[in-house]
């Protein structure tokens, strides 16, 4: 059935009260959003906002699952439009991560960087959140099913060089959190699977908040050659 007019008019004024949030984390951070400077900033009284989002949480949580089904949905239509090779599929992921990174700063730090004092995100931001972390899983899974026969060369995803249930109790959660998706992975490459998406949003980060000062010249350049070296040690090349 379609919306009905109020409905309509509704769903503009959510998404006018958005994007002027995501315009003020931009510009001050999360930690600074305020639901009457963003009424402010989309022409309302802050009463008829608070009739949108009774709180400041409310908001950052509309925030936090917006956002993080925006890149999710970013990683996962790239990951789509490379093909069937992991190593292309990884690099179009990774590549997407960064650039709808970069394009929204802002955002990036409310999913990434210090928590927000006082504000502890609620359950129903958990899917949305693993949207990436899983696209990036499923990636390596099916790197690791086409690796079946490979030559067994160290580092591979078919032949992990650790001590045979050592990664098993540092990485339980992973596993059952995988398992809930349909994805499995061994241990050890489940291990090297989460250092990998640490490295990567660690590495966007590094560049965003401006520590790669007088270190890095070329962001661009840089960043490939760190995703290059992790699937390298995830068991397959990275097709550029």
């Amino acid at each position: 059935m379609a919306p009905t007019a109020r409905e309509l008019a509704r769903q503009t004024v959510l998404a006018d009260i958005l994007a002027a949030a995501r315009m003020r984390l931009t510009d001050e951070g999360p930690v600074a959003l305020s639901l009457r400077a963003v009424a402010r900033d989309v022409g309302m009284v802050s009463s008829a906002v608070y009739r949108y989002f009774p709180s400041r949480d409310d908001l950052l949580t509309a925030l936090l699952i917006a956002d993080y089904d925006e890149l999710g949905a970013a990683v996962e239509d790239a990951d789509a439009a490379a093909g069937p090779v992991p190593g292309a599929r990884w690099v179009a992921a990774c590549r997407a991560i960064r650039s709808w990174s970069v394009a929204h700063p802002g955002d990036f730090a409310l999913l990434f960087g210090s928590p927000v004092p006082g504000y502890a995100a609620p359950r129903e931001t958990v899917v949305p959140a693993a949207r990436t972390a899983l696209a990036l899983a499923r990636v390596v899974a099916d790197a690791v099913a086409s690796a079946s026969g490979a030559d067994g060369r160290p580092g591979s995803p078919s032949a992990p060089t650790a001590a045979p249930g050592a990664a098993g109790p540092a990485v339980a959660d992973a596993v059952t959190t995988l398992r809930s998706f349909g994805i499995e992975l061994p241990d050890e490459v489940l291990v090297r699977t989460l250092m990998a998406w640490s490295t990567v949003f660690g590495t966007i980060s590094f560049e965003l908040f401006g520590h790669f000062v007088s270190s890095v010249s070329d962001g661009d350049a840089y960043f490939d050659q760190v995703i290059a070296r992790l699937a390298d040690d995830l068991g397959f090349a990275a097709a550029f």
